[in-house]
């Protein structure tokens, strides 16, 4: 086979198994963990039962992947933008706003929930995607580390204040799923603004208008 077709070979492969973790996250999303079967993610990828299993051995395995690209995509985005050279507090406003716009993280926070707390999955996953959870909470918890020594934020243990951040912006996500959405605007800079020192009327109001372009960020950060 010529290095073009393995290539192209490769391409497809890789799709393929993209193709297959988004119908798996859509399917369990609508169905739950323990109504979903590899015919049911099959059937929503629009493939054959042994084309899945082709590239996967189970469902667990499935699950366990789509799991693990997101969360480590996640975490390795959220340690970019705190290295990047912007206001903290306009970092934590990008990434609320990026989480928030991105059509499919809904099904993907329940499924994260679902997993880690139900008992028909394998210990060994949950304690995975808790641990991955857990590291996540780190880069978050630099940003606001950073904000407090620069004294916009409000005091308190950083990991904490990351841990109520990340939950924060989840629960609202379930809150987005397709046909049965809150009639209720979700602001992001609202999000934020709860995590930051009362400032002067108007000393912050230009500060979330600036044109941080970070949408190819969020693009790797959330687009499994």
């Amino acid at each position: 086979m010529s290095p073009r077709n393995i290539l192209k070979d490769q391409q497809m492969r890789k799709e393929r198994i993209e193709h297959i973790l988004n119908s798996a996250l859509q399917t369990m999303a609508k169905r739950g963990i323990d109504s979903t079967n590899i015919k049911d993610i099959a059937k929503e990828a629009k493939l054959s039962v042994g084309n899945i299993y082709t590239y996967f051995t189970s469902k667990d395995e499935i699950f366990s992947e789509v799991l693990r690209r997101g969360q480590t995509m996640y975490g390795r985005t959220i340690a970019q933008i705190a290295d990047m050279d912007i206001d903290p507090r306009e970092k934590l406003f990008e990434i609320s706003k990026g989480w928030l716009s991105n059509e499919s993280n809904w099904a993907f926070t329940i499924m994260l929930q679902s997993i880690r707390t139900n008992q028909a999955v394998s210990t060994e996953i949950k304690q995975a995607a808790t641990q991955r959870f857990t590291d996540n909470l780190e880069p978050l918890a630099e940003i606001f580390r950073q904000g407090q020594e620069r004294g916009g934020i409000i005091h308190g243990d950083t990991r904490q204040l990351a841990f109520y951040f990340v939950s924060l912006i989840q629960g609202l996500t379930l809150q987005l799923a397709p046909g049965y959405e809150i009639q209720v605007d979700i602001d992001p800079e609202k999000i934020v603004r709860l995590f930051m020192i009362p400032e002067k009327e108007g000393l912050t109001s230009d500060l979330f208008k600036k044109n941080n372009d970070l949408s190819y960020i969020n693009k790797k950060m959330f687009d499994r």
